[in-house]
């Protein structure tokens, strides 16, 4: 009887995974589409490069541990959010919000929850902007709604994080405050090298869109001269 159940246990596990991963697959594929439309339409790809993961089943257990929860599959799908994750990198915090409204314009994706780190910064200087959206997985049983948590972050952002996960990985989470300090320091030298590349693309648009208008200023005046 212990056998069966730790068999229907696994089966389940395995399902459970199937579908994260099928809806990391989805959501990827609709970002990769909406990118190609934007590059078609204007000329500019907002999306630099697209991540994914699954979250493993230590750290899911973990987690469900932290938070005092029991280890079960009910739990896991009902209180773990991020199990499938899906993070977009861009050049410029502009793209952040733009591409934050078109993926709130996708009829396929069910907003659920957002959290704006970027109006609203960690304490430990933390920016990114977190979408848990729901996506329907097509199985041959029917269709199911699988969460799906989106990151979106500038690359400069996304390079701070990533450097803030291996620091604190290697102290288990307890750094000296003196790191942590240091690491608030660089998320504040982030922000403003963010805040100064914005700057410098609206200016070189600027600059653009006025050579192309004496561009054609010229043209028409060649025109009428002839």
């Amino acid at each position: 009887m212990q056998s069966n159940n730790m068999r229907e246990d696994v089966d389940s596990w395995q399902n459970a995974m199937f579908l994260y991963r099928s809806a990391i697959k989805e959501v990827c594929t609709k970002l990769e589409i909406l990118n190609d439309e934007f590059q078609n339409i204007h000329n500019y790809n907002p999306i630099e490069y697209i991540k994914s993961r699954l979250k493993t089943t230590e750290s899911i257990v973990k987690k469900l541990k932290r938070h005092g929860y029991d280890i079960t599959m009910e739990n896991m799908m009902k209180y773990i959010n991020d199990i499938a994750g899906v993070r977009i990198v861009c050049s410029f915090t502009s793209d952040i919000y733009r591409l934050a409204e078109m993926i709130g314009k996708q009829k396929h994706f069910t907003i659920f929850s957002v959290k704006d780190y970027m109006k609203h910064p960690k304490p430990s200087g933390y920016r990114s902007y977190h979408m848990l959206v729901t996506v329907p997985v097509q199985t041959t049983t029917g269709s199911v709604q699988t969460k799906v948590e989106i990151q979106i972050r500038t690359i400069a952002m996304d390079f701070w994080a990533s450097l803030e996960h291996k620091i604190y990985y290697k102290f288990e989470g307890n750094a000296p405050e003196y790191i942590s300090r240091d690491l608030q320091e660089c998320a504040a030298i982030v922000s403003k090298l963010d805040a100064k590349m914005l700057s410098l693309n609206e200016a070189i648009m600027e600059a653009k869109a006025e050579n192309e208008a004496e561009a054609k200023a010229e043209e028409k005046g060649y025109g009428a001269a002839g």
